[in-house]
């Protein structure tokens, strides 16, 4: 076997329940099982869908930002409460609880970094909450 870098901004790294560890295309299946690794840059509102609210039902997720800046939203969890609002700094993470609704809005361009189970994820526009 032949060990090499992978560039993370090209590819995802996906962490199988057999404990292989692979890149694989950066494509955000939400039939896999497994952990998943995934890093990118966001320049713009629509590069994080900053427009939808996400949620995981497999597992938790560690949102990481890496460079740059970031928020991320929590959808209340009860009418009239208000979202919930998390600041990250270059070098910071937050963990997602499972089956917690979120968003991530841009201070500035960012590079990010998530791992979760992409199994059962979904994505609902804003709008539509």
């Amino acid at each position: 076997m032949t060990v090499a870098p992978i560039d993370l901004f090209a590819s995802f790294v996906h962490l199988d329940q057999d404990g292989q560890a692979r890149a694989v295309q950066p494509v955000f299946d939400t039939e896999r099982d497994g952990w998943q690794l995934m890093t990118f840059h966001a320049e713009a509102p629509a590069d994080v869908h900053a427009d939808h609210w996400e949620v995981h039902s497999a597992a938790d997720e560690v949102v990481a930002c890496l460079s740059g800046g970031i928020r991320l939203y929590f959808r209340p969890q009860q009418p009239g409460e208000k979202e919930e609002e998390v600041e990250l700094a270059a070098g910071t993470a937050v963990v997602v609880p499972r089956g917690r609704w979120h968003r991530i809005a841009l201070n500035t361009p960012s590079d990010i970094m998530s791992v979760t189970v992409p199994r059962g994820s979904r994505l609902e526009k804003r709008s539509e909450a």
